[in-house]
């Protein structure tokens, strides 16, 4: 495709115009301005059959995997072949997605002589998790006089993956991410004994009765004691609610100002960022429990569900296994149907079979939700340790705690979320003598939170 440059209109209005102008004011020089406008004409029409080859032996290639992060600076980096290696002068544009924020639709490039590759840096902001695929490549050169622009579109392959953000979550846990490192050796406090069998050895005065092995003991005639452990390899799983309770708003992200390499500010960077939903202060508190679990030598599982279970991830550890949990979350999304409990219970008794901790993360303020909960958790409780674990609304909290009420209408509504926060201690009453622990965290601490909860059944014990 052939467009016309600022170049070709600027000599069509310095020449064309002017000896047009003349030729009809002037007939005896209308010779002359006939020869000099066709003089433009035959020039504009030599450089548009030289366009064609501008764009000769160029190609576009961009990474096939792209990782970033949201809310961070990023770079996507594209390679451009020059074959005939010559000195060109292209125009780079990509359809970048409203979800991925540039400084600049286009990109301008130099490409020196000599050099057959390329390589370009595209400043870019992710601004929202998920998985972007780029189709195609749009690249302008110039014809060799510049009167002329060719356009040529290149098919490429690339998919840029945006991962939640944990980079301010682990600013608050920085204690448990730096305090854990293989240099020295730290003593760790534990309460208790453990429970994972390590050996047999000869009875010494004041061990407990309970701890003899009796078959031992009568096979070699003297009294036998068995020794356990602290268990260092326990299984974690996130049970992960992506229903329609967790498409609410969990909170309003602060304002943020970007900036480009110069220094400037881009145009559409300044304001407030767009609300967070549940599901996203969710998604990020399972990856930071689950390096935390990483951490501390457990292996670490993944469940989501809605009216389904949708993704599992058997509890492992190690980067590779991490990397896996971490591709299954960042392109979750809420979907608009009721969770069922039913199912998601049954699927746990029957796949999970060794005792682990279980920590929901759901949503139970809907009176038919948490009665449905209550009915099913019956199936798992006796064999796992469950956390159940929901964000506090926005007033959703006692009368009385807030003395400034601005109307009769407030009032009101302070009185509503008093009620449902009524409905969940009473919810969290009937968990408890399950043994279910129930917990309703702040939203800016949610990952500090959970991850205080399972640090805290560690040093008890109570798997």
């Amino acid at each position: 495709m052939i467009v016309p440059r600022f170049r070709l209109l600027f000599w069509v209005a310095v020449v064309v115009l002017p000896f047009a102008l003349i030729g009809a004011v002037s007939p005896p020089a209308a010779g002359v301005s006939l020869l000099c406008i066709g003089g433009l004409l035959a020039v504009a029409l030599a450089d548009a059959i030289g366009a064609g080859k501008s764009l000769a032996g160029i190609g576009v290639e961009l990474p096939p995997v792209v990782r970033m992060s949201k809310d961070r600076d990023a770079k996507l980096e594209l390679r451009i072949r020059n074959e005939q290696q010559r000195q060109s002068h292209l125009r780079v544009a990509l359809a970048w997605p409203h979800e991925i924020q540039t400084a600049s639709e286009t990109l301008d490039a130099l490409l020196p002589a000599q050099s057959e590759w390329s390589r370009l840096a595209w400043p870019c902001t992710p601004l929202k998790r998920g998985n972007y695929r780029f189709d195609t490549a749009y690249v302008e050169g110039s014809s060799p006089f510049g009167f002329w622009g060719v356009r040529k579109t290149f098919p490429v392959r690339s998919e840029i993956r945006v991962y939640p953000n944990l980079l301010n979550e682990r600013k608050n846990l920085a204690a448990l991410f730096l305090n854990r490192g293989a240099f020295g050796v730290r003593a760790q406090r534990q309460v208790g004994k453990g429970r994972d069998f390590e050996k047999l050895r000869e009875y010494i005065p004041g061990d407990d009765y309970n701890e003899i092995h009796w078959k031992a003991t009568a096979r070699r005639g003297k009294p036998i004691t068995k020794v356990f452990q602290i268990e260092k390899t326990q299984e974690v799983y996130v049970v992960l609610d992506a229903s329609r309770l967790s498409a609410r708003t969990a909170g309003r992200e602060s304002k943020v100002e970007r900036r480009e390499p110069a220094g400037r500010p881009l145009p559409s960077a300044l304001g407030p960022r767009p609300s967070t939903t549940t599901l996203e202060r969710f998604v990020t508190a399972a990856l930071v429990l689950g390096l935390a679990a990483e951490r501390q030598g457990d292996l670490f599982g993944l469940l989501t569900f809605t009216d389904k279970v949708e993704k599992f991830a058997r509890a492992k550890n190690g980067k590779n296994h991490y990397s896996i949990c971490r591709d299954a979350l960042y392109t979750l999304e809420p979907k608009i149907v009721t969770p069922d409990f039913d199912e998601l219970c049954t699927f746990i008794r029957l796949r999970l079979r060794r005792r682990a901790l279980l920590v929901f993360l759901t949503a139970l303020d809907d009176p038919v939700l948490a009665e449905s909960f209550v009915r099913n958790v019956e199936l798992i409780r006796r064999q796992h340790l469950v956390l159940v674990n929901m964000l506090q609304m926005p007033g959703v909290k006692p009368l009385f705690t807030d003395p400034e009420v601005a109307g009769l209408d407030d009032l009101y509504g302070r009185l509503g979320g008093h009620l449902r926060w009524q409905k969940l201690c009473e919810l969290q009453k009937v968990l408890q003598r399950r043994g279910v622990q129930f917990s309703l965290l702040n939203n800016e601490r949610l990952s500090a939170e959970l991850v205080t909860q399972y640090l805290n059944v560690k040093q008890r014990q109570l798997l």
